[in-house]
């Protein structure tokens, strides 16, 4: 069966889980990811370069996936070296590939010097699905705003550029100011119009094309963001979710 077309699903994962919620093992963004594959068991890598290949993000995945009969689990460290011998070959044969938060401006030093970058194009271009949360999406895009640098959030350019838009993570956070800054520097013209999510949701793209939202909390959404006709003004629009998972029963 030939793999479907190039696709991403760019989300915000749950940083603070509603109170009151049980917390689940898996997340339903990350189910989701995993049914666009398309296939009945799929080879599912994870990249945790932006946390430094942090060992317990490491065992949280695979713990998380356990129980899942439609996983084959596998993980790509690059610290303090690479523990596959070819890694193109390696992510290659993978259905998806899932890259975690952390610090997006360190894992586009440390993909570029192993050409880890170049590979993932390959992938993409080859049919594995690319995905991830926070420095997991914005990498895929122009753009975004990052606090890689400082609590400043200052916006980071040099990504992968797969999809022709900036995106915007964590949009309904509360602890940082990413909202405004992320309208800030699309107005100012620092980052071109994109798409920013709330905690829980994801982007789905097939191509370079957006197709689908959706949302695993209630009430969570995605927003259309653009320049606005005068000179430094922005527009922010919401556009269509879809509930899945626990949100899909509310």
């Amino acid at each position: 069966m030939p793999r479907p077309s190039r696709q991403i699903f760019a989300v915000s994962g749950i940083l603070h889980p509603p109170v009151g919620e049980p917390v689940p093992r898996r997340s339903a963004l990350l189910d989701h990811a995993i049914s666009l594959t398309g296939v009945p068991v799929a080879k599912v890598c994870l990249v945790p370069t932006a946390t430094g290949d942090q060992p317990e993000v490491i065992e949280s995945f695979y713990a998380a996936v356990r129980d899942a009969e439609q996983v084959i689990p596998s993980h790509l460290q690059l610290f303090p070296r690479p523990n596959v011998d070819d890694v193109g070959a390696f992510l290659r044969d993978q259905q998806l590939i899932w890259v975690t938060g952390g610090s997006v401006v360190n894992l586009l030093a440390v993909w570029r010097a192993h050409r880890v970058d170049a590979i993932l194009r390959e992938c993409w271009a080859a049919g594995v699905v690319l995905g991830g949360g926070s420095a997991g999406s914005i990498c895929w895009h122009t753009g975004g705003v990052t606090d890689s640098f400082s609590e400043r959030l200052d916006p980071v350019t040099e990504t992968l550029g797969l999809l022709p838009y900036s995106n915007g993570v964590h949009h309904d956070l509360a602890d940082q100011p990413r909202r405004r800054r992320y309208l800030e520097c699309v107005a100012a013209g620092d980052l071109p119009a994109g798409y920013a999510t709330d905690d829980g949701v994801g982007l789905h793209y097939v191509g370079t094309e957006l197709v689908e939202a959706v949302s695993s909390l209630p009430g969570a959404g995605a927003y259309r963001v653009e320049p606005g006709e005068r000179h430094g003004t922005v527009v922010e629009r919401s556009i269509p979710t879809r509930p899945i998972g626990a949100g899909q029963r509310r």
